[in-house]
């Protein structure tokens, strides 16, 4: 099966170590993310650090649960999503006037059947999902950059 893999980016005039603090900061995923309500940590960020959130899209409400799969301090961040084998992923490279921050999610074996069957059936298929996926990415990088930038 391909891999699934969707990306955004963005250039902000903030140093990496101002842009670390806010993608590294759990609990400030819902003022980033238009899917997002919740992201809670349990424990120190870390590898194996395991997350519970909760998702939103319209009126429909869905939990999921993520491990932390790595840190990088001021370089990258990433956590898997247990549902779907979903890979999540924040990188920052130092630039001449900041820091550009790259988002995505990656699908390594592809996204577990029963997620592509749920999406399918109650939220208008996969194509569409991970368009609006790919817009929220973006969404979520241009208030990182205006929280950073502010």
């Amino acid at each position: 099966m391909a891999e699934a893999l969707l990306q955004a980016e963005i250039d902000i005039d903030a140093s990496p170590e101002k842009v670390w603090a806010l993608v590294s900061d759990f609990r400030q995923m819902p003022r980033w993310s238009p899917q997002c309500r919740l992201m809670k940590a349990f424990g120190p960020l870390r590898p194996g650090t395991r997350t519970v959130n909760v998702n939103r899209r319209n009126f429909l409400f869905w939990p999921t649960t993520s491990r932390v799969t790595e840190v990088i301090p001021e370089r990258k961040l990433a956590f898997r999503v247990n549902e779907n084998n979903t890979v999540w992923t924040y990188e920052l490279e130092p630039t001449a006037t900041g820091t550009r921050l790259v988002e995505s999610r990656h699908a390594e074996n592809g996204v577990k059947p029963v997620s592509n069957l749920l999406v399918n059936a109650v939220m208008g298929g996969v194509p569409s999902f991970e368009r609006e996926l790919i817009d929220g990415m973006t969404a979520s990088l241009g208030r990182i950059k205006a929280a950073a930038e502010g």
